[in-house]
């Protein structure tokens, strides 16, 4: 028996290397067939510079989902980058703030990638329109995987850039993989906490809790029956006068033509309704206290989302500040005067602060 388990143990690790060898060479090949229907034309939220270069690539996450991505390289850069890849906010694409903030980057010097997550825009994964806190920020750590291998990028200078519920997966990532040198989570949402508690914790109780659980899994059971997954909808483009601000905020951007993009579930049909059920249960924060690599954390001052950053520096550091930057070790809180969650999505604002995410990388990534 002893025998029969050893031989079983050396196959399994014979096909896996083998498999692995074969992911790794397809990873290595840019121009390797896509199962993708990729968009050729410049149909971003954003003009398209001058002083970059810019072209699709895709890659697979370890789950096998191949994911789409927008690359933007300084033109006429020479020897090995460094890199950044870029995704978020939660229920976006590439085609609006990741895909700003990636060519903004790359008009800095860095190499970058703005990707579309799992089951969304461009990318893979069925059903459509899901969410997984775990797959979410598998892509993360795919996209440094491709990163890595790419001839003009230095592999020991790659880091991510999250934004809003990206952050929170960003910031997940940086705590599961130390091959990212550095994190910044811009206007950060941490999904699993709103998931779990509700704003501000309005739902902070076991039996809210339950009552979200319950209405997931009955609304399971009628997507079975119809052979659909019904959506949740959209960021609505008309509201009432007593709306909250944030929202109206959200309606500005996904809802009209400042950010409306066809592929966006915000602003288009949204989520699916089951699509964050394992956020109720999964703290993606949990262990953000033992990361070692520098993690910047962006919010505007005036962001209804701002208390998620002050608590992720609160995890990492142990430390709490409300409503002011702040600096312990290499984490750092910055906090923009008088700006919103949705001014930190476009130029629109022009608060985005490019100068300060430059020198950061700048600094992490040497």
């Amino acid at each position: 028996m002893k025998h029969v388990l050893l031989a079983a143990a050396l196959l399994g690790g014979m096909l896996t290397a083998c498999t692995q060898k074969n992911v790794n060479n397809n990873q290595n090949n840019e121009s390797m067939n896509t199962t993708l229907n990729l968009t050729q034309e410049w149909d971003k939220k954003f003009p398209k510079s001058d002083k970059v270069d810019h072209k699709k690539v895709t890659f697979r996450n370890r789950y096998g989902i191949e994911l789409a991505a927008d690359m933007y390289t300084p033109k006429g850069a020479e020897g090995k980058l460094a890199a950044i890849a870029v995704s978020g906010p939660f229920g976006a694409v590439k085609e609006q703030s990741s895909g700003l903030y990636a060519q903004h980057m790359a008009e800095r010097g860095f190499l970058t990638i703005a990707f579309d997550p799992s089951f969304t825009g461009e990318s893979g994964g069925e059903p459509r329109r899901m969410a997984s806190p775990d797959i979410n920020t598998e892509d993360f750590l795919a996209a440094v995987d491709f990163l890595s291998v790419q001839d003009n990028v230095d592999p020991e200078r790659i880091g991510i850039i999250g934004i809003c519920g990206w952050g929170g997966m960003a910031v997940n990532a940086a705590a599961l993989d130390p091959r990212i040198k550095a994190t910044v989570a811009s206007t950060m949402y941490d999904m699993t906490k709103v998931n779990i508690e509700g704003y501000f914790k309005s739902e902070d109780s076991k039996e809210k809790r339950m009552e979200k659980r319950r209405a997931m899994a009955a609304q399971r059971t009628e997507d079975f029956k119809t052979g659909e997954y019904k959506r949740a909808g959209g960021v609505p483009a008309e509201l009432p006068d007593e709306a909250p601000q944030f929202v109206k905020d959200y309606s500005a951007y996904y809802a009209h033509e400042r950010g409306y993009h066809e592929r966006s579930g915000n602003s288009t049909d949204g989520w699916n309704v089951t699509a964050t059920q394992s956020f109720l249960n999964q703290p993606i924060l949990a262990f953000s206290n033992e990361i070692e690599t520098p993690v910047l954390l962006i919010h505007g001052e005036k962001a209804h989302s701002r208390y998620f950053s002050e608590y992720a520096f609160e995890k990492m550091t142990g430390k709490y500040v409300e409503g002011q930057s702040a600096k312990e070790g290499n984490k750092e809180l910055f906090i923009i005067s008088g700006a919103s969650h949705v001014d930190l999505y476009d130029d629109v604002a022009g608060v985005i602060p490019y100068d300060k995410m430059e020198s950061f990388f700048r600094e992490n990534l040497k």
